[in-house]
């Protein structure tokens, strides 16, 4: 591993070595802003996996969590994928393990497994389509009405989908430390006092707050609804690290974080994992092409497949 300088310039280094190694580096919307902003590209999970799967470069560097990352190797298997911390995991991916799942799908026979993209690779393999919040509706609303489904890992996305879509989805019993942590109370406070903002809230979140909703989506459709909506006051139940894009996007406007249930110094909720990738490990990352993601091929074989048909039903 090479020596480490202290007085690097990072963004100067990063980009320097992102041109002499043909690499690009994909950030998640719940990346530090300087991250985001020196990132080629920034979308959320649909966005991201489209962007692993058609790039041209050498490197892939994925600033976001494990899955992720794991994600744009299954995608692109033939390219190098780094992840500037591989102790950035993910919750909700936690609380669905692949053994568990394996004995999940084993009791139900003859159910479909649509699988939410927060999952580690192993469980994709598992999984009969793979979705995400931009897409889940659509999938659902694809499968026929007879079809019985199982949907994991995370009951508040299956419920409002079982909301939307009138399905009668079996659902995995996990959920997103982040979007469980906004304060329902807080929330109706903040509403009181700003009684002409619109509240807008990742699907992720509990029912009770998604009930207080003005509009329901993924990060990116959170961030297009405030973009095209004429109201100018916005209560954000998502990750705080959304708010960068979006004051660049609409800096005229007011944008609130809903409170977390417990006291931080932010009064938001932010995900501790994708807060772990620093500029520092980015360059580092770069720099020592390394951590590397490594997959076995016949497991990345089995996982492609039902990201594959992900593909193919969001177009």
């Amino acid at each position: 591993m090479s020596k480490i300088d202290e007085n690097v310039d990072y963004k100067e280094e990063i980009l320097r070595l992102k041109k002499e190694k043909n690499a690009v580096i994909l950030a998640h919307y719940y990346q530090v802003g300087a991250i985001q902003e020196i990132a080629d590209f920034v979308g959320d999970s649909l966005a991201l996996s489209k962007q692993a799967a058609g790039t041209d470069a050498n490197i892939i560097v994925f600033a976001g969590v494990h899955f992720m990352a794991e994600t744009a190797k299954i995608v692109n298997p033939s390219k190098k994928v780094l992840l500037p911390d591989l102790n950035a995991g993910c919750s909700l991916s936690e609380s669905c393990n692949a053994a568990d799942f394996e004995v999940f799908r084993a009791k139900h026979p003859g159910y479909l497994a649509v699988t939410y993209i927060n999952c580690s690779a192993e469980v994709k393999a598992l999984s009969d389509i793979i979705c995400t919040s931009s897409n889940a509706r659509k999938i659902i609303e694809s499968i026929p009405k007879d079809q019985p489904i199982l949907f994991s890992p995370d009951r508040n996305l299956g419920k409002y989908l079982i909301e939307v879509t009138g399905r009668n989805l079996l659902l995995w019993d996990g959920a997103c430390m982040v979007h469980e942590a906004f304060s329902f109370e807080k929330l109706v406070a903040l509403q009181k006092k700003h009684p002409n903002a619109k509240v807008v809230a990742h699907p992720e979140s509990e029912t009770n707050i998604l009930r207080l909703a003005h509009f329901i989506g993924s990060t990116s459709a959170m961030l297009d609804f405030v973009k095209s909506d004429l109201c100018q006051e916005f209560l954000i139940a998502t990750e705080a690290g959304i708010l960068h894009q979006m004051m660049k996007e609409v800096p005229d406007k007011i944008l609130i974080p809903v409170p977390a249930k417990e006291n931080n110094t932010c009064a938001c909720s932010e995900c501790p994992y994708m807060k772990m990738n620093t500029m520092q490990k980015l360059y580092e990352c770069l720099l020592n092409e390394s951590p590397e993601i490594t997959l076995d091929a016949i497991l990345i074989s089995k996982a492609l497949v039902p990201l594959e048909h992900m593909f193919e039903l969001s177009k």
